[in-house]
């Protein structure tokens, strides 16, 4: 049983996630805590998980753990208020897309550990990509104990601070590009004169089959692709067009464009 108590600052759709991820875990309802702006999200919050709602100050007071999971627009006020009672020993998790840990640092006590996170949503199914650095005061063992909070909600990967921007790009906002492409390939089976619920069938089921594939065989992408491609045939018609249509192009200038607004998400913070 986690002998941590956690309190999730921040009852936003993240903070939530991780909420109700930490007690899919077994985290016992009694060691989390949560902070709402809205009387009635609290209220909402504490009927449906059974947890405790408190203000931030009693969430500094009474938790082991902070998760930040406000707005990154909303920190700056937030460390205002609490910063200065932060113990400096108390470990911070920030979910906050595009901050930094010295955001944090240059508003808590000298040396309080903080660990930047950047999950998915896919946390509600469990099948999250959480990646996890350290900040300049946080050390392997708060490394571990951040694993031990999200490695439930999925896969934990531990990344240099420097890459955080790029994670955010590429699997934090990574679910909404796979839920684009399947809306499209979804009318193109309309269009194509299948029912929506058949194309939606067909092309929901080949995306699992092909993420786990891409998992679990340990091929190349590029290998499996090759495998589905014969020579004169449907999918390379397919591809062709696809490529022909700058696909490949478009997605690397929008991973492009997400890591930037990460940065400047920091850069107006400042």
């Amino acid at each position: 049983m986690p002998k941590h108590t956690v309190a999730v600052i921040g009852a936003g759709k993240i903070g939530e996630l991780v909420l109700s991820g930490l007690l899919r875990s077994g985290w016992p309802a009694s060691r989390l805590l949560v902070t709402a702006r809205r009387a009635a999200r609290g209220a909402e919050l504490a009927d449906r998980y059974g947890v405790t709602v408190v203000e931030n100050a009693e969430a500094v007071t009474r938790a082991d753990i902070l998760a930040i999971a406000v707005k990154p627009q909303d920190a700056a006020a937030l460390l205002d208020e609490i910063g200065a009672k932060v113990p400096a020993d108390k470990l911070v998790v920030s979910l906050c897309a595009g901050l930094p840990t010295s955001f944090f640092a240059a508003r808590l006590p000298e040396g309080t550990p903080v660990v930047r996170v950047m999950t998915n949503t896919p946390a509600l199914v469990d099948q999250a990509m959480t990646a996890i650095s350290a900040g300049p005061h946080a050390n392997g063992e708060h490394l571990a104990i951040a694993e031990e909070m999200f490695k439930p909600l999925g896969v934990t990967l531990r990344v240099p601070e420097s890459q955080q921007d790029a994670v955010t790009a590429l699997s934090g906002s990574g679910p909404a590009y796979f839920y684009l492409l399947v809306e499209a390939m979804i009318d193109a089976g309309i269009l194509l004169g299948l029912p929506r619920q058949v194309a939606h069938e067909l092309i929901v089921q080949t995306a699992v089959g092909s993420a786990v594939m891409l998992r679990d065989s340990g091929e190349h992408p590029v290998k499996l692709r090759e495998a589905v491609t014969s020579p004169a045939g449907t999918t390379i018609s397919a591809i062709r067009e696809l490529e022909k249509h700058g696909v490949r192009a478009a997605l690397l200038a929008a991973l492009e464009a997400a890591r930037d607004r990460a940065r400047q998400i920091a850069a107006d913070m400042r």
